[in-house]
């Protein structure tokens, strides 16, 4: 039986306290949270129950269990890599969880987070009243691939474009994809926006496009700069990306179809812009300013496009 760990004072080292250890250098470091953790304690717990090989529901029934000295050594070492690397936890272990799904990531990517997953673990619903009827969905600016892998399982009847601009996404994309045998049901497409599926209609579109803006960017914390620029930039107001899909978006949706877009907490400025446009503002964890959602139908009529809708 391997021997505990015992500090100075005699007792054994146990996880609660190497989380409160943690929990201790983190907040020293001044360390910056918001890639699936929002606070020091759950990083440090986030990262000791990895290191350690258990599952991150974990973490009650395990607090007071001694650890031996090798036990103990793995996760100072995994919080002594988050505070000189300055990576999000996410990079260090190469997993990030969204709701109950958890995704491979890596520099190649932003870490999984989107508002709009909470809206997904009830199929979007009141918007889509049938999701069995959802047969076509698009994900833009997909990323690790970790929305349009929800739609999938949200909607088994849908086949699922996934759509970015960098190879390198698309290329951990299809690691996702792979790993949730997905590779019948979603396509993964190389595409600038809308410009790599000319021609396609969509029952559903979403997208977590990029939305920060050019003074947020120069002034991000290290754990945000580690993330690829072209994910996160959205020019001056960061609404280029989302100026481009709302202008393209009802050529791309089917008669009712329904586009739902992230903006993170812009909703001011997303409203200023497009002072016509009919939004619905869902309540999500991050407020009423992070997702909106519109119906093909209203944007052909801001866009008074000719012929019917």
């Amino acid at each position: 039986m391997r021997s505990a760990e015992r500090p100075a004072g005699g007792q054994p080292v146990t996880l609660a306290g190497l989380i409160r250890e943690g929990v201790r250098r983190f907040r020293a470091a001044r360390l910056s949270f918001g890639h699936g953790t929002t606070r020091a304690f759950d990083e440090a717990a986030y990262l000791a129950l990895h290191a350690l090989h258990l599952p991150p529901d974990d973490l009650q029934s395990q607090l007071d269990t001694p650890l031996s000295a090798a036990q103990a050594r793995r996760v100072r070492a995994l919080f002594g890599r988050r505070i000189r690397e300055r990576k999000p936890a996410a990079y260090l272990t190469h997993e990030a969880w969204l709701g109950d799904y958890c995704f491979y990531v890596d520099e190649r990517v932003i870490v999984p987070r989107s508002y709009i997953a909470e809206l997904l673990r009830d199929d979007l619903a009141p918007w889509v009243t049938r999701p069995q009827g959802v047969k076509s969905a698009l994900d833009l600016c997909t990323g690790s691939a970790c929305l349009a892998i929800m739609l999938a399982h949200g909607f088994p009847g849908a086949g699922i474009d996934a759509t970015d601009i960098s190879a390198d996404a698309l290329r951990v994309a299809r690691r996702n994809v792979a790993d949730y045998r997905l590779k019948s049901r979603i396509r993964l497409v190389k595409s600038d926006v809308f410009a790599g599926i000319a021609g396609k209609r969509y029952d559903l579109i979403v997208s977590n496009p990029p939305y920060v803006r050019t003074a947020v960017m120069r002034r991000l914390p290290a754990e945000y700069r580690r993330e690829p620029a072209l994910a996160l930039a959205g020019g001056r107001d960061g609404l280029d990306i989302v100026r481009n899909i709302l202008r393209r978006a009802a050529a791309h949706l089917n008669s009712r179809g329904i586009l739902i877009v992230e903006v993170g907490h812009n909703r001011s400025r997303v409203e200023k812009a497009f002072p016509r446009l009919e939004f619905i503002w869902p309540l999500t964890a991050g407020g009423d300013d992070c997702v909106f959602v519109l119906e093909r139908e209203q944007l052909c009529r801001w866009q008074a496009l000719a012929g019917p809708c």
